[in-house]
């Protein structure tokens, strides 16, 4: 759990917070006028209580009876105004502010590094960007229009109840002691109970995050009694630390109110007993003092809100802090002819007690089909996630057509590469979007149709509904995997990038859906360079270059029938595996 911030830390917190409301100060200027019309029109009402008692009540004065009435109905007309443009302007500011900061954070998480998402919940980002951002809304909304909309009001009432008797209203000054240390007390508990929840909340969207994307699985296994308990673990802490912070503003709110009404009583007690005190004025001064405890309550509650719009603004604000992916680069590279090199390059992963990859060094010419094989954990996924940059190397260098991929710009660095893995990620949206997918400019459609036909995606594609504008589903569901396989495979054919990198691609199909996808992979491989990770040796028999690993370390290098020849560590997984499946 995060932990709680000082005094002057929240001020930080809250200054930069309200900094998201700053360039909207126009329409803050038209709420703080709604507001000021509305703690007038309350301090108009009380005093207009006064003449009403004494002239129109007491004395039957024909003016006072004639005007006073007119006088209310324009007093909650006015009030009626002002409330709307109090609320509306900071409700408007308030929206303003959760579209800024969750493009803001959205944005962030999209340019975050690839080890930023090996250590982070997605359920916790997705409950930042959903649920601390609706919190921080609500600190941005309320709080300025408690703030400033009740603390006119309780000004404008005060200085009325003091131009009317102000010794009575010095019996109010004992509830301020109390007020003080009252929500002392109550602030830390609300913040502790606030970070609390926006825990339990990236929690319970972790669970349910991974339950529908292994719903399957879960399924399969049985194991919807444990996804079940994990999700009301997350529930119960959140039901739990709700109510904590319902209770301490229950309880607290309920003591002031005691105090207040104790006070109260006293000033009925004494303005009783002196006598002094016209029906007019008495009834004016109640009436304020009644009037007073609304906004008085109101104030008191914000800081709960505060306390909790805090803590999610701490929790959005680490996600805003953590630094982009490094863009050391400079060189933006049009197009490169394919030539890539490996130069002892060594990585570990954070909090990793080994290096997974130590001294790799090879090179693959423009044209050539290079194949990493080994034994799961030998390194092969790792050495291609560096080539674009997903991950830095510790030590040595990845050159391309022998410029350093780190003096290269990431945009021209991965406009370089197309992957295609093992299982593609496609996007809720039409087969032809997912073919063109990342293109800014308009849709070459003679390109997506000669990426879907090449790819076998028209083969079936022309079959649905809606041909290429048939919607995926959310990750492709309502498609099959070798029909993922083929979009993906057209995506890559439609970037038309020299270097191409295959994490085996064809693992996971049938023996139909893999004839199909190797066919598109021949096609896609043409005059490409590509790198290659396969689990079936025999799809990688034709390689320009074969480099075998294991723990990390180039242990053999070269052609299919070499490496065979020399009866070593391939010969032996090949052997293994013609065994194991003598027909693939």
């Amino acid at each position: 759990m995060s932990k709680i911030p000082a005094a002057n830390g929240n001020l930080r917190l809250y200054r930069r917070l309200l900094a998201y409301a700053w360039p909207y100060k126009w329409m803050f200027v038209i709420a703080v006028g709604g507001m000021v019309v509305l703690s007038a029109s309350a301090a108009g009402f009380t005093a207009l209580m006064k003449p009403l008692m004494d002239e129109g009540f007491v004395q039957r004065d024909p003016a006072a009876i004639k005007i006073i009435p007119p006088l209310i109905v324009l007093m909650f007309l006015a009030r009626g105004i002002g409330n709307f443009f109090a609320q509306y302007g900071t409700a408007w500011i308030g929206r303003r502010v959760t579209f800024d900061l969750r493009n803001n954070v959205f944005r962030r998480m999209l340019y975050l590094p690839s080890r930023y998402y090996d250590t982070s919940p997605s359920g916790g980002l997705i409950s930042r960007l959903l649920y601390d951002v609706e919190q921080i809304a609500a600190g941005v909304t309320q709080v300025p229009y408690v703030v400033i909309g009740d603390g006119l009001t309780l000004l404008a009432l005060a200085a009325w109840l003091l131009y009317l008797n102000w010794k009575l209203t010095l019996v109010f000054a004992v509830l301020l002691p109390i007020t003080t240390l009252l929500l002392r007390a109550m602030n830390r508990r609300f913040l502790r109970a606030s970070l609390e929840i926006q825990t339990s909340m990236g929690e319970i969207s972790q669970v349910v995050r991974e339950a529908g994307d292994g719903q399957r699985v879960v399924k399969s296994f049985g194991g919807q009694p444990a996804e079940l308990r994990a999700f009301e673990r997350g529930n119960e802490k959140n039901r739990r630390q709700t109510l904590r912070k319902v209770a301490v503003s229950a309880i607290g709110m309920g003591l002031l109110q005691f105090a207040g009404s104790i006070a109260l009583g006293l000033v009925i007690y004494i303005a009783l007993l002196s006598g002094e005190i016209s029906a007019g004025t008495f009834t004016s001064y109640i009436i304020a003092a009644m009037w007073i405890m609304g906004p008085s309550r109101r104030l008191a509650r914000i800081n709960e809100t505060i306390q909790t719009s805090l803590a999610a603004a701490q929790s959005t604000f680490t996600v805003l802090d953590e630094p982009p992916e490094p863009e050391t680069g400079t060189i933006a590279l049009e197009r490169a002819r394919g030539r890539v090199e490996y130069r002892g390059v060594g990585f570990r992963y954070p909090g990793a007690e080994r290096d997974v990859l130590e001294d790799v060094s090879f090179a693959v010419e423009p044209g050539q089909v290079l194949a990493l094989v080994g034994q799961s954990g030998s390194g092969k996924s790792t050495i291609v996630s560096l080539l674009p940059r997903f991950y830095r190397a510790d030590r040595g260098a990845i050159r391309i057509d022998d410029t350093d991929i780190n003096d290269l710009t990431l945009v021209s660095l991965r406009r370089q590469i197309a992957l295609v893995g093992q299982e593609n990620i496609l996007f809720d949206d039409s087969i032809r979007h997912n073919i063109a997918y990342g293109e800014e400019k308009a849709i070459d459609e003679e390109r997506v149709l000669a990426a879907a036909r090449a790819a076998h995606v028209l083969e079936f594609a022309e079959r649905l509904p809606e041909g290429l504008d048939t919607r995926v589903g959310e990750r492709g569901a309502l498609l099959s995997g070798g029909q993922r396989q083929r979009i993906a495979i057209a995506r890559a054919l439609y970037k038309d990038a020299p270097i191409l990198i295959l994490d085996e691609a064809t693992s996971s199909l049938d023996t139909e859906s893999e004839r199909l996808v190797q066919a598109a992979l021949q096609k896609l491989m043409e005059h490409r360079t590509t790198l290659v990770i396969a689990h079936r040796l025999s799809t990688v028999e034709h390689a320009d270059r074969i480099v075998v690993l294991e723990q990390g370390r180039v242990v053999e290098s070269g052609p299919h029938r070499e490496l065979l020849a020399r009866n070593g560590i391939y010969a032996g997984l090949y052997r293994n595996q013609f065994l194991e499946n003598p027909s693939g």
